[in-house]
């Protein structure tokens, strides 16, 4: 990898005008282009301290040999070559949109001498009217079926219209009506046109005006007595009714809007857009990005504008209105850029309230889905599990195949209700029935490396006791080891006392935790004094996604794009899931506290049952056994317990029921 300092230009060489620059490898190809207001100041915060940049920026600067700039005179002109600079050179560290599938549109040849109407996928032609994307490609097709009846606009390829024009008949549309048949002269090539710009124009929202010109003319045949002609006109004016009200208004019939929303991970982007056009939604779009670069969501917003629009030159495609998540920090010029594309004024802005809001946050679930939907066929796939599970282990230099990985997290809110999960991914794929949780207490509980060490030593000592004893009965549950703490004997709690010790004694090729230096240094003490020298460790840190091996001053980077990475992403975010779901059921029990927690001999049904009955432990106190007994499942044993229990924790040392998150108490 190269030095930045071996290419990096003198500050007093860089101009501190607006422009774009551009990053170079050592092979001359374009690896990285961007915009800045100052120059100067920009490209000094990648040379001043590498190291301190972020993952993917580092990783670009190493790669890079040469850096080189344009000056312009606008923010705006600086926009506009950034753009067209990304387009032809396709860098490799810019974050680029891709369609997560080619979507079909409604499209009219007009530079044709004969106009036809077609689905079509791929780019775009010129002198063609494009109507859409529409999701999915049978809709529209059912669409241009229906339309054709008033709009019988050629449809059919050069080599049969050629066909047709040689032999003097007509195909097979042409026999129904459903084509003017433009090959045989039934219409001359200037009335052909002319219906093939109102299909355009009905596509374009004119519904309306065509529907009430047909039920003008349908009046006009009934007052003349021409039923058949009146009949035809009432069929036609059905048929674009259904195109028409084919989409639910969603929105005003006056507004055209794209609507677009994001859904952003560490490593991946989804994005979605609605087409608005009439108050009806036309469309949808979306596109699944790797962040190759550090952007915040108003940057990956600007890039997604940029490259939607980029070759949207005709006004059809760009609406009035871009609603999006975030402002980009330079909207006022993607405004004046989109305005100068569509030839009239766009606004981009953010729904706060509304209607519009409202379709925005429909537009966000469509793009959650759709994250959820790449990750879950990405970790499905066994190739690519393969070369992930490959690539980690060539990454941490491990000798042996990564068959079982194990992911440890901590979770608790300021030090209470401390507890942790272990998840389990075998051939990269999670195998619940091996999951485990574990509660936290004492001195454990100090400190996140306090609880990890805690959590990995009760783990691998039943390893260790099952290899101990081969021969014990493996459906039998597992005894605990115990903590020594000064003279006390703590039994080591958690839910291993209903698993079976096979299960939970196999032992993973990797431990995974969550977290930086200190949480892998303290794992590895726990195994190390376990004396478990074959089980490697590594921690996976949230904020810049690297990876902590012991005994390392420097962590491991994998690649942003890395199958990998996206790994042990994928395992510490399902770890964490797993410790947040116990963590709230263990607080949401410890929310409450009562006397009655106290008294031996209740368990949940019948202190609930006692309360409901007598509302409160002050009254409860002043029952008599007969009353007590009225409760179900209070004998006359139980009852006389319960009065003798009540009675000595009564006085002034009595504690009332209190809610320990906001300290009220509940009873007296």
């Amino acid at each position: 990898m190269a030095d930045p300092a071996t290419y990096r230009p003198k500050t007093g060489e860089i101009p501190t005008a607006p422009g774009v620059y551009r990053f170079r490898d050592e092979h001359r190809r374009v690896i990285y282009v961007g915009k800045a207001k100052n120059l100067r100041s920009r490209l000094n915060s990648y040379f001043a301290n590498p190291r301190g940049l972020l993952p993917k920026t580092r990783a670009m600067v190493h790669t890079a040999a040469s850096v080189e700039w344009t000056v312009v005179g606008t923010e705006l002109e600086a926009l506009q070559l950034e753009y067209t600079w990304i387009k032809e050179f396709n860098p490799r560290f810019n974050i680029m949109f891709r369609d997560d599938k080619s979507y079909p549109y409604l499209a009219v040849t007009m530079g044709e001498k004969y106009p036809r109407a077609q689905v079509m996928r791929g780019d775009r032609r010129k002198d063609t009217r494009y109507f859409g994307p529409f999701y999915p490609a049978k809709a529209i097709r059912e669409t241009l079926d229906t339309l054709l009846r008033v709009f019988p606009v050629r449809t059919c390829s050069s080599g049969v219209f050629k066909r047709a024009e040689r032999t003097g008949r007509p195909c097979l549309l042409g026999y129904i009506d459903k084509c003017s048949a433009p090959c045989v002269g039934r219409i001359s090539p200037e009335d052909h046109r002319d219906l093939a710009a109102e299909l355009c124009d009905f596509m374009s929202g004119e519904g309306k005006r065509f529907i009430s010109t047909l039920e003008k003319e349908m009046q006009a045949a009934v007052a003349e007595l021409d039923y058949e002609t009146a009949a035809r006109l009432r069929d036609d004016i059905a048929a674009l009714r259904k195109v028409f009200e084919r989409n639910n208004v969603v929105l005003s019939e006056d507004t055209d809007a794209d609507i677009f929303a994001l859904e952003e991970d560490e490593l991946e982007a989804s994005a979605q857009v609605f087409h608005v056009r009439g108050g009806r939604i036309r469309g949808q779009r979306g596109w699944v990005v790797e962040k190759v670069e550090d952007a915040e969501t108003g940057d990956l917003v600007e890039h997604l504008i940029q490259q939607v629009y980029g070759e949207a030159a005709s006004t059809d495609r760009i609406p009035r209105q871009v609603l999006v998540p975030a402002l980009p920090s330079n909207a006022d010029e993607l405004g004046e850029w989109l305005s100068g594309l569509r030839g009239a004024r766009v606004d981009i802005r953010v729904p706060q309230r509304g209607d519009k809001k409202a379709l925005m946050e429909t537009v966000a679930r469509n793009a959650a889905d759709a994250l959820r939907l790449h990750k879950s066929r990405r970790a499905g796939d066994i190739t690519t599990r393969s070369a992930a599970l490959q690539e980690l282990q060539e990454a941490l230099d491990l000798p042996v195949a990564l068959l079982r990985i194990e992911c440890y997290d901590i979770s608790h809110v300021s030090g209470t209700n401390v507890v942790a999960s272990m998840v389990v991914a075998e051939d990269g794929l999670p195998k619940k029935s091996d999951y485990r949780k574990f509660s936290i207490t004492g001195d454990a509980a100090r400190d996140d490396t306090s609880a990890m060490y805690n959590v990995i030593s009760r783990r691998f000592r039943n390893y260790l006791a099952e290899n101990a004893d081969p021969a014990a009965d493996p459906d039998a549950p597992a005894t605990l080891p115990v903590e020594r703490t000064g003279t006390d004997v703590q039994p080591l709690t958690d839910t291993l006392t209903a698993a079976p010790r096979t299960k939970f004694a196999y032992p993973p090729n990797l431990v995974v935790v969550d977290g930086g230096q200190p949480q892998v240094a303290a794992a590895s003490r726990a195994l190390a004094d376990l004396g478990i020298t074959d089980i490697y460790v590594v921690g996976l840190a949230k904020r810049l996604e690297e990876v902590w091996v012991p005994d390392s001053d420097f962590p491991v980077i994998l690649p942003r794009a890395s199958e990998a990475l996206f790994l042990l992403q994928r395992i510490r975010d399902e770890a964490h899931r797993f410790a947040i779901t116990f963590h709230r059921q263990k607080r949401a029990k410890s929310m409450t506290a009562s006397l009655l927690d106290e008294i031996s001999g209740l368990g949940p049904a019948k202190r609930a049952a006692l309360l409901k009955e007598f509302g409160s432990v002050k009254k409860l106190r002043t029952a008599s056994a007969e009353d007590l007994q009225r409760v179900p499942g209070i004998g006359p044993a139980l009852a006389a317990s319960v009065q003798a229990q009540l009675a000595a924790k009564g006085g002034a040392g009595a504690a009332p029921a209190v809610n320990m998150t906001t300290g009220e108490i509940l009873e007296t």
